[in-house]
């Protein structure tokens, strides 16, 4: 049973809208406001949003930010009274997979959770998974159980971030092209993956920051190169 969290102020649209998608087999948690909805986020996981922009406390651009930077892979969608082409390029930009105008149809919103849904489970799994356990300079990254342990303890990794830096770990010191991370990470390459590529980037970035001979070092226009100086850098 797939996890939805409901952010919508509207209480008659919220009861709607989750006594629906629970008769469709999703689980359903509504929160009426944005602080609210960003509490029941961290404490819980979820395997998509459905969030309204206009929201009292945080409005829903402010709250799809922090998820994304907490959870990039979270799908999100916005709901809006509001169909200016300014507010659907901002929402999209922030990460969003779809940008719905109200009024809308109950099905239709239904077919674009379960399009989004899909879009997080088909993508490609192209990364090779022969080798559980990578190591790079003081790290040791355990793609299975999605952890990196280094001079700083044990860091938790998303599946996205495991992927990625396994990928970087497979290929010490070369050129990596931005579509090529894209399209074997998410399955397609555009604008808006690429920008959460460059929030994944980060914050490898400062998982890695306590070992000076590895760098991911950013190659403009054209994509990224994993640096190791080190010697005990194996496969």
């Amino acid at each position: 049973m797939k996890k939805i969290l409901l952010v919508e102020d509207d209480n008659s649209l919220s009861f709607l809208l989750a006594d629906n998608l629970e008769q469709s087999g999703y689980k359903v948690v509504v929160a009426a406001d944005g602080e609210k909805a960003w509490n029941i986020f961290c404490k819980h996981d979820f395997d998509l949003v459905v969030c309204d922009v206009m929201l009292p406390r945080l409005d829903g651009f402010s709250l799809g930010e922090k998820m994304k930077q907490k959870n990039p892979e979270i799908p999100l969608i916005y709901l809006s009274a509001r169909g200016e082409k300014d507010d659907r390029i901002k929402g999209l930009k922030l990460g969003a997979d779809d940008y719905m105008t109200k009024p809308f149809s109950i099905e239709e919103l239904e077919l674009r959770i379960l399009i989004a849904l899909k879009r997080i489970q088909n993508t490609p799994n192209a990364i090779e998974t022969s080798v559980e356990i990578d190591n790079a300079g003081l790290f040791k990254l355990d793609y299975l159980n999605l952890t990196l342990e280094g001079p700083d303890g044990k860091q938790r990794l998303t599946p996205k971030e495991a992927s990625l830096l396994k990928l970087f770990f497979q290929h010490p010191n070369q050129v990596l092209k931005r579509e090529q991370i894209l399209i074997k990470l998410w399955g397609r390459d555009d604008y808006f993956l690429g920008r959460s590529l460059d929030v994944f980037i980060s914050r490898l970035r400062k998982y890695l920051q306590s070992d000076s001979t590895l760098k991911i070092t950013n190659i403009p226009t054209i994509g990224f190169r994993f640096d190791t100086h080190s010697s005990d850098f194996v496969r």
